[in-house]
């Protein structure tokens, strides 16, 4: 595969001995790692590996910025996890935690370099107004939002509006299922809370059964709209793969299988099993293939999502200026290109059509205003800067 030959990152992340890069090679390793959010992964692997203090000064400090950074993003997301089991203790039912936050608890392997812009939890839909009471009462507040805004989360999406604690700044998503109700892969958030598994460090909260959670984080992938943590996104379904089938590999991917076939996602999971093996040889063992196989449905459709995804995972860093005059490479307009198809596709797999078009549309239009605005701004500063620039430049004035 074309990304894990000539990705540097990649190249890193599998390292046991610090690569014997250039400076411009490592400044595009540590670009692509900022770009994938897998700097602290990147830095994780040299620390663990001992070859931390192989590496050049420059590189190297910024490997060790981002370990701080990493110990102290975890430390905050276990004090917020203790502060959500006592806001949320009189809520019935499992609270559970999701993707990065449920790692951390759980002492997983995709927590290694993790860091973190929010935290995400699962309570059962029954129970969402309470949830946002308690939460309120706690100091957690709804993010200002227009009413379309608000109803497109309430309405249309498998969580509430985003909350932020009023103190601390932390962000909260809080979910009733993994996939929106008008998605065509509708999850059932009552029968994941129903394995829901508790953990024993921090007593009230609860994560996803281990079948659970690779599934929610491959169809996290598929229908996201960004695909910036696409690549994060396969490491970290690789780890929890490979952790929880141990010495057992059979049974797990056996179960694997079955779970995302009651659950409506084995296409989803498929794919994203025929891009582990293209990426990292990750298989389910030569007795099950043929099940996974029959899951793709589509052998032009599975043709089609494995070109689009080789694509997609490449981290997107600025290119050596190439053959258009703005500096923009063939290459990156194909990733460009990729990257506004999966954009569209993830939204045709969560809405039905007459919502996707009013909404595309209503989005464009945001941006396209908001980037008017900006404009106006930095014109505006611009100005301000050469009028002051102007009146200090201004040659004395004669005396007569």
């Amino acid at each position: 595969m074309r990304v894990v030959q000539h990705c540097l990152l990649i190249q890193g992340l599998a390292a046991v001995s610090c690569p014997a890069w250039t400076d411009e090679a490592w400044e595009q390793a540590l670009a692509q790692a900022r770009a994938t959010r897998l700097l602290g992964r990147l830095a994780c692997q040299a620390q663990d590996h001992h070859w931390l203090e192989d590496v050049p000064p420059g590189p190297r400090m910024q490997l060790r910025g981002v370990l701080r950074l990493v110990h102290q993003r975890q430390q905050t997301v276990r004090w917020e996890a203790n502060r959500l089991a006592a806001a949320l203790s009189d809520i019935p039912g499992p609270v559970v935690l999701l993707k990065g936050s449920a790692y951390v608890l759980a002492d997983l392997p995709p927590a290694r370099g993790r860091l973190f812009s929010d935290v995400d939890i699962m309570v059962a839909r029954s129970q969402l107004s309470s949830a946002e009471g308690s939460l309120m009462a706690g100091g957690w507040i709804p993010e200002k939002l227009d009413a379309y805004d608000d109803r497109y989360y309430r309405d249309w999406m498998h969580e509430l509006p985003p909350l932020r604690h009023v103190q601390r700044g932390s962000q909260l998503d809080v979910h009733h299922t993994i996939t929106p109700p008008t998605s065509r892969f509708p999850v059932d958030g009552s029968q994941l809370l129903a394995d829901a598994q508790p953990l024993p460090a921090e007593p009230g909260l609860h994560v996803l059964a281990p079948v659970d959670m690779v599934l929610h984080s491959a169809v996290h992938l598929m229908q996201e709209g960004n695909f910036d943590g696409a690549l994060r996104d396969l490491y970290d379904i690789s780890d929890l793969i490979q952790h929880f089938a141990g010495q057992d590999p059979m049974a797990f991917w056996q179960r694997l299988a079955s779970r995302a076939q009651v659950l409506g996602l084995a296409r989803p999971m498929a794919h994203v099993v025929r891009q582990l093996g293209r990426l990292f040889e990750l298989q389910p063992p030569s007795s099950q293939r043929d099940t996974w196989q029959a899951m793709l449905t589509s052998t032009v459709g599975a043709w089609l999502m494995c070109h689009l995804m080789d694509s997609a995972v490449q981290p997107r860093v600025p290119h050596t200026p190439g053959w258009r005059r703005d500096g923009e490479t063939r290459e990156s307009i194909k990733t460009r290109c990729v990257g506004l198809a999966l954009y569209v596709r993830s939204h045709w797999l969560r809405m039905p059509w007459f919502q996707i078009f009013p909404h595309l549309l209503r989005k464009g239009w945001m941006r396209a205003a908001a980037s008017r605005r900006d404009a106006r701004a930095r014109a505006a500063l611009q100005a301000t800067v050469v009028a002051g620039g102007a009146v200090e430049q201004r040659p004395p004035q004669d005396g007569n």
